[in-house]
């Protein structure tokens, strides 16, 4: 009695992938994980990214509570109301950046699958891409939510569906670029903190030299004691302690962030150079094989 549909024989069993090693998307990636829509490829959850970044903030500012003040302290909390801001937006940073990293170390994954028969003389054609097509839902559970294997799926349903093996290679490359595409764009919102922190900071340094200067014009207008201007000048110098102190922190929070998105994005680009020369050495390179044997 047949107790289910068989299993497609495209690969001897021994490179039936294990369960363990089988690319569960669903279940490996960090926001699936924790009980959010998972963003494709290594585009990230705005709204998870911000509520653990929310969440971060609460708990280092109730630290700095608890903590005896320090010049450190009293940077982030005496300073008006920007670096609170500015803190939560490099946190938030933060967070994406490491997110990505989490969802790229899966992607990165697809590289080490076997996609193609180890086969002697394996061609890959038109009356051959059934079982490659076959292998990629053997290997993950939705490969269009990797990249690698989105994009070979891409490819090979083109050539089972209009048969032409020239059109695969261009299509590869087009594809690419359109990863490349969607990688710049994964950054956009992360470009926007960046952009935003040390705009923070000029405002924290407009608002405490207004204050400063405000105070005191108006104990010269309204006096000439000496005690008087001397309490003013000390309301100066705190207030030029804002300005300069916030504009600081947000530079240097700014900086800390874009050399980190400097190495993430080269890591991602490096990832996507490796997919590239893996669908050439796999895909086109088997392809090629199939034309000199046509034209034979």
């Amino acid at each position: 009695m047949t107790v289910g549909p068989p299993i497609p024989n495209s690969f001897p069993a021994a490179s039936m992938p294990e369960p363990s090693s089988r690319l569960v998307w669903s279940l490996r990636d960090i926001e699936q994980r924790m009980g959010f829509r998972g963003s494709r490829f290594t585009r990230v959850n705005g709204l998870l990214s911000s509520l653990i970044a929310a969440a971060m903030t609460i708990a280092i500012y109730a630290t700095l509570m608890v903590v005896e003040p320090n010049v450190y302290t009293d940077m982030l909390t005496e300073r008006g109301f920007t670096p609170y801001v500015i803190v939560f937006f490099t946190i938030w940073s933060l967070v994406i950046l490491m997110i990505k990293l989490s969802k790229l170390r899966l992607q990165r994954r697809a590289l080490e699958l076997d996609l193609i028969p180890e086969e002697t003389g394996f061609v890959l054609s038109v009356a051959t891409v059934d079982r490659v097509m076959d292998r990629l839902f053997q290997v993950s559970d939705d490969p269009k939510s990797f990249v690698l294997l989105n994009r070979v799926h891409i490819a090979l349903s083109n050539l089972r569906n209009l048969g032409r093996v020239t059109d695969v290679g261009e299509i590869l490359r087009s594809q690419a670029d359109h990863d490349e595409s969607t990688m710049e764009t994964s950054y956009n919102a992360i470009r926007g903190l960046v952009w935003a922190i040390p705009i923070l900071g000029f405002i924290g340094t407009v608002s405490g030299l207004s204050a400063a200067i405000g105070g005191f014009g108006k104990v010269l207008s309204e006096t000439d004691d000496p005690a008087q201007l001397i309490d003013a000048l000390k309301g100066v110098t705190g207030g030029l302690a804002t300005a300069f102190e916030t504009t600081l922190v947000a530079l240097v929070a700014a900086l800390a962030v874009q050399m980190l998105i400097t190495f993430v994005k080269k890591r991602e680009e490096e990832f996507l150079d490796e997919c590239a020369e893996h669908c050439q050495r796999v895909i086109v390179n088997r392809l090629r094989l199939n034309q000199i044997e046509t034209s034979d």
